[in-house]
């Protein structure tokens, strides 16, 4: 049924014509009113669902099948043949490039992170119960509206690591990714899908009314998954008296958080151009690893398991990106309610340069729509691929789905109090430097 529906949503947003702009137009092969693209990129995932054992054989083996398909029969936007699959991967080598760095180069902070003892302290500080977890999943929420939502969700899995003896319940795993995605929302330098926002001219003020979505989903899914966690495997709060805090890693892992989230935005205002052009981030987390090694060597040990699961993420986003979703049906908030389940399978940021192209949106609603959605499958956001690197018993939809329901049902309900609360208020597409109307929060002062 979840097959049948996903297929039928991505034939919705699908088109056999080239969006305006010119260029190669795709000749694509159809089986009834789906393209035969997405039927190959659903045989690819519904793999990954059955051979969750072996979904690294599965992406890489897609990616090769749909390479040689758009090459040899359909061809891409940027032309026939390989050198038109060639121009697509050019078009997205910035965001594979940042999702490289910016996973392996976390795998590595992250243990930083854990070698600095702070995770083993950290119960000290946390409420006994299930409402340590919530309190948990609440810091996540708050990491990620200034950080990466990788670097959220891997410090959120760290520490619950430590917390739970290592026995973290895979609700709680959802949980711990749906507190990443849904606090980087409301926020521009939080998600990329935002920071593009921005970079279109979106105000950030009109994105931070994701939050109110994000906060009422956070207060649904939080208090579920956290009673799951205390159910499987209650809360540790005891600390040796003989642990002691590395103040060089605790130094290392702000300097290089720091550092990063000062990239974003210096990039973000006076740079808006090395965005689109160079890995800004992810760059800047491999060159402050680099920089603070002498300081304290990283476990470079760790980097072969973090390649596997990094080009693994990599495969995926790549056939999302080879898939010929040109036009999305008119602005409504039916359709950015469908773009959220949309992204928990697809890729959310050619979700949203498609929806910026259009124009007509409610930003706030659309930015909580592909930045929450991507939760609902471990799979379906950057976030839930790093932290499968950490839990690779996360890496079952069956599991995920049977186990995080809570999520879906925080999406629904988080997106429709939203729509209540503030209403569908579209803004149109805007150039880069115009005045911009006064966001929703803000028209009852006037």
């Amino acid at each position: 049924m979840i097959r049948a529906l996903t297929l039928a949503t991505l034939a919705l947003l699908a088109t056999p014509a080239l969006a305006e702009g010119g260029g190669h137009v795709p000749q694509l092969v159809m089986l009834g009113p789906v393209p035969l693209d997405f039927v190959l990129f659903a045989c690819v995932l519904l793999g990954i669902a059955l051979f969750h054992h072996h979904t690294f054989r599965v992406a890489v083996t897609g990616l090769a099948a749909i390479v040689l398909y758009k090459a040899l029969v359909t061809g891409t936007p940027y032309g026939a043949g390989f050198g038109g699959v060639a121009g697509a991967f050019a078009h997205e080598w910035v965001t594979l490039a940042n999702l490289f760095c910016l996973l392996m180069g976390f795998a590595l902070l992250s243990k930083h992170f854990e070698d600095s003892h702070v995770p083993e302290v950290i119960p000290r500080f946390l409420p006994g119960d299930w409402k340590g977890g919530f309190v948990l999943l609440v810091l996540v929420f708050v990491l990620s509206s200034f950080l990466d939502n990788i670097a959220a969700a891997l410090i959120g899995g760290t520490v619950a690591s430590a917390v739970y003896r290592g026995r973290v319940h895979i609700g709680y795993l959802a949980g711990i990714v749906a507190a990443s995605n849904a606090g980087g929302a409301g926020s521009v330098v939080g998600d990329t899908t935002t920071t593009m926002m921005w970079i279109d001219g979106v105000n950030p003020l009109e994105v931070v009314d994701a939050y109110i979505a994000s906060a009422v989903a956070l207060a649904v899914f939080g208090v579920v998954a956290a009673r799951q966690q205390q159910a499987h495997a209650p809360i540790v709060r005891e600390v040796r008296e003989d642990v002691r805090i590395d103040g060089a890693r605790v130094g290392i892992v702000a300097f290089i958080l720091v550092t990063a989230i000062t990239a974003n935005v210096v990039a973000n205002i006076w740079y808006p151009w090395a965005i689109d052009h160079f890995p800004v981030i992810g760059a800047t987390v491999v060159a402050a690893l680099l920089v603070t090694a002498p300081v304290r060597r990283p476990d470079w040990a760790l980097l072969p398991a973090s390649l596997k699961g990094t080009i693994f993420l990599l495969c995926l986003v790549s056939c999302a990106a080879l898939m010929p979703v040109e036009k999305l049906p008119p602005a409504s908030w039916h359709t950015t309610l469908g773009l959220g389940f949309v992204s928990a399978v697809f890729d959310n940021i050619p979700l949203t340069s498609l929806a910026l192209h259009q124009g007509g949106y409610d930003w706030g609603m659309l930015a909580y729509a592909v930045g929450f959605g991507g939760s609902m499958v471990w799979f379906g956001s950057s976030a839930g691929v790093a932290l499968s690197n950490l839990f690779p018993e996360a890496r079952s939809v069956g599991q995920w789905l049977r186990h995080g329901w809570h999520v879906a049902v925080a999406y629904v309900i988080g997106f429709l109090v939203l729509l209540m609360v503030l209403g569908w208020v579209p803004g149109p597409k805007r150039v880069k430097g115009e005045p911009v109307p006064l966001p929703k929060l803000l028209q009852p002062l006037r």
